[in-house]
């Protein structure tokens, strides 16, 4: 049986569920039972406020991971670059999944090898469109510094990502 802080990927009777903790007034959730009384109501404010900081923070990490790890390898180690971030994607990943669940989504649920595989699925799209996007820049550009073309492809693939979590991994029930 893992411990608190270990991941649960036993599949249970709860395995693909996901539970979140939701501010008062962001979502069904929040107002009492069954979301009594908040069918068509929009979020808080605050709700809102809370989960795209969340986002952000979490993104943040899984940048710094990525960034960081491409640094090391390809200064550090001499790796070439287009080698070196897909080590660090896969890190970032792993670090984004578990921060996005908690900052972004505040799930209550030990984590799942289902939402795992369902995230990662949808990581893996971003990040082809990320990567893509980062060679096609230093392919296209050549003398352009790794970590610029990093940060233009995070950019781009930051939109495809936040769709996929919202509405696929970490969809709590009652929500749209």
């Amino acid at each position: 049986m893992p411990g608190p802080a270990e991941p649960n990927l036993e599949a249970g009777p709860r395995a693909d569920a996901t539970e979140r903790r939701v501010p008062e007034g962001a979502g069904p959730e929040g107002a009492g039972p069954e979301g009594a009384g908040l069918e068509g109501r929009e979020p808080s404010r605050r709700g809102l406020v809370r989960h795209g900081g969340g986002f952000i923070v979490s993104g943040l990490i899984a940048f710094s991971v990525d960034a960081v790890v491409l640094q090391a390898l390809t200064s550090g180690a001499g790796w070439h670059p287009l080698g070196a971030r897909i080590v660090a994607i896969a890190l970032a990943l792993i670090a984004g999944w578990l921060s996005h669940r908690r900052l972004t989504f505040a799930v209550t649920t030990p984590p799942t090898l289902g939402e795992f595989a369902r995230y990662a699925g949808v990581a893996a799209i971003a990040a082809t469109l990320n990567y893509a996007i980062f060679a096609g820049v230093l392919i296209g550009w050549p003398g352009t510094p790794p970590l610029l073309a990093l940060v233009a492809a995070t950019a781009v693939a930051m939109g495809a990502s936040y769709a996929g979590m919202r509405f696929g991994v970490f969809r709590a029930p009652g929500w749209p």
